[in-house]
């Protein structure tokens, strides 16, 4: 018996039961899809992550306060008066701007609309450039809106169109936590990486911010700009240098802030994304291994079904191996066109947007859960194939 004849009989064998065998593709279809857009949702975060942070700017470096609090009670806060003194045409000649940035939370309300920012930012006007944020409408607050303290706000373009929907948001005055702010301008549109939503913010000065919403505390941070890309690193000696001396750090001791510029933030965020997405990835491995289970389960079925027509057929010559043969191309049918199915799933899929986040399919995982998907119907129908194959003609014919 030929290839192609074992290929027809094991073609037969499938239609005989149609439902059935659509079923046992049910489980490899799952999981062929799970991997190919649970690894195109992993890959489309850090996609969106590396163009949030990517977006910032190649000369930005950020401090903050260390996590712990470096020195305990000996710790300082990070202050204003620390931003500024980075600014430092002598001791610090490759920082071109710094901005300190207290961020909150408010709650927006505007006659009977009202909504939860997610970020409040309260900072100087040097911080949009610094940022690379860009208006869209009016414009934005001066030196003077800081010292004076003015409730003024500029606000991001998800912000403003939950506020006043399509209406034009400048000049209209919007309560903060009941306090009320004008809207002097509307940024251009950044983006979300899935996590954080770059366009849902507010952004006002710093005085205005810690007289009002979020208090006297420590900074959320010191957003620094470099005078270029290739200054970066002399840019963080000088930044550790300054801030050192202000925080009175000794000699080898624990700084109580810490120092990031764009290209580590980028590589953090990318090592714990692709953490997650390998984690993503292990769990529907899960799932196409249980659709192989659901492939010997049913195979084994179906040998007991058939056990009278493999006694007759081997009773008039078939060999063992067109036995073996039949029934595990049995498996490997129903395999491929579960993974087939489940490729045609994941790729539709990937065309959605999920949790924010665009899926970007990786070519790789495609090839690999198309073949993973092969290799079950081989593995989880050796077993079935093989007991039939076995089968003595006189004790199937017997078979009741």
């Amino acid at each position: 018996m030929n290839f192609f004849e074992v290929l027809r009989f094991a073609v037969r064998g499938l239609t005989a039961n149609k439902l059935r065998s659509a079923l046992t593709t049910l489980g490899i279809t799952i999981g062929v899809a799970a991997v190919i857009l649970l690894v195109a949702v992993g890959n489309g975060a850090s996609a969106a992550i590396a163009a949030s942070i990517q977006g910032l700017g190649t000369n930005v470096v950020n401090v903050s306060p260390a996590r712990g609090g470096g020195q305990g009670a000996s710790a300082r806060p990070l202050t204003v008066q620390d931003a500024h003194a980075l600014v430092d045409p002598v001791g610090a000649p490759d920082v071109k701007a710094a901005s300190p940035v207290v961020n909150t939370t408010a709650t927006a309300t505007y006659g009977q609309t009202s909504y939860d920012i997610s970020t409040v930012a309260g900072t100087e006007p040097a911080y949009f450039t610094t940022t690379n944020r860009e208006l869209a409408q009016g414009q934005l607050f001066t030196a003077e809106d800081v010292t004076a303290a003015r409730k003024v706000v500029v606000l991001g373009p998800t912000t403003a169109e939950s506020i006043f929907g399509a209406a034009d948001a400048v000049g209209k005055n919007v309560l903060l936590n009941s306090i009320q702010f004008t809207v002097v301008g509307v940024l251009q549109a950044k983006g979300s990486t899935g996590l954080q939503n770059a366009d849902d913010v507010a952004i006002a000065p710093i005085s205005a911010v810690q007289n009002s919403l979020a208090g006297y505390g420590s900074l959320s941070q010191i957003a620094v700009q470099a005078t270029s890309a290739d200054a970066v690193s002399l840019a963080q000696s000088e930044i550790t240098a300054i801030l050192n001396a202000r925080h009175g750090i000794r000699l080898g001791g624990t700084a109580d802030y810490q120092i990031q510029n764009s290209e580590e933030l980028l590589a953090t965020r990318t090592s714990a994304t692709e953490t997650f997405t390998v984690l993503l990835a292990a769990v529907a491995a899960i799932s196409l291994l249980v659709g192989g289970i659901g492939v010997t389960n049913i195979m084994l079925v179906t040998v007991t079904e058939r056990i009278r027509e493999i006694g007759i057929r081997k009773a008039i010559g078939a060999p063992r191996a067109a036995i073996l043969g039949q029934f595990l191309a049995e498996a490997t049918i129903l395999s491929l066109f579960g993974g087939l199915l489940g490729v045609a799933i994941g790729l539709i899929g990937s065309e959605f947007t999920i949790s924010g986040i665009k899926p970007v399919v990786v070519p790789s995982s495609i090839l690999l859960a198309f073949a993973v998907s092969a290799l079950i119907g081989l593995f989880f129908g050796s077993f079935p194939a093989n007991r039939a194959a076995k089968l003595r003609p006189i004790d199937a014919l017997r078979h009741e």
